[in-house]
């Protein structure tokens, strides 16, 4: 795989996380001191490329230091289609925006926003788009996974 999972320092970090697939795409901003991330929004997609300029203006308003893509491996760990895609995304925002692109496992994200949808719905299963909340999980689980590397070096 291409793309690293930490930076080599010890500075906090701001990001924007994406949960990246081919029709929309999820965007949650975070900051590694708390280890928190808030979902913002969900861009509509065609084919998996995203209105680029949309992107970048959400790059100007967050001001992020770093790009975390979730990669969505199968569930028996190997490569996806769709994670081929999503690292292309994470280079293509690197190489566009000149900032670090790092990448997540997010097998589960998308159970796990789905799971957060119903529980603050009170139980109903209103079909509700989740891929914001979906790049939110990714991000804070991506922070997590940044500490425990940072207390192991």
């Amino acid at each position: 795989m291409i793309l690293e999972s930490y930076p080599d320092n010890d500075q906090t970090l701001s990001a924007l996380g994406f949960d990246y697939g081919t029709q929309r795409i999820g965007i949650a901003f975070g900051q590694s001191l708390t280890g928190t991330a808030k979902a913002i929004c969900i861009l509509k997609a065609r084919d998996g490329i995203p209105n680029w300029r949309d992107i970048e203006s959400l790059i100007e308003d967050w001001k992020p230091d770093i790009f975390v893509v979730g990669l969505p491996y199968n569930l028996d760990g190997s490569e996806s289609e769709l994670m081929v895609r999503a690292v292309k995304f994470a280079n293509r925002l690197n190489g566009r925006f000149n900032k670090p692109s790092y990448g997540m496992d997010e097998r589960l994200s998308s159970a796990a926003a789905a799971q957060q949808v119903i529980e603050e719905n009170r139980g109903s299963k209103k079909r509700a788009a989740i891929d914001d909340i979906a790049a939110q999980i990714i991000l804070e689980d991506w922070f997590a996974e940044l500490a425990t590397h940072k207390k192991t070096k």
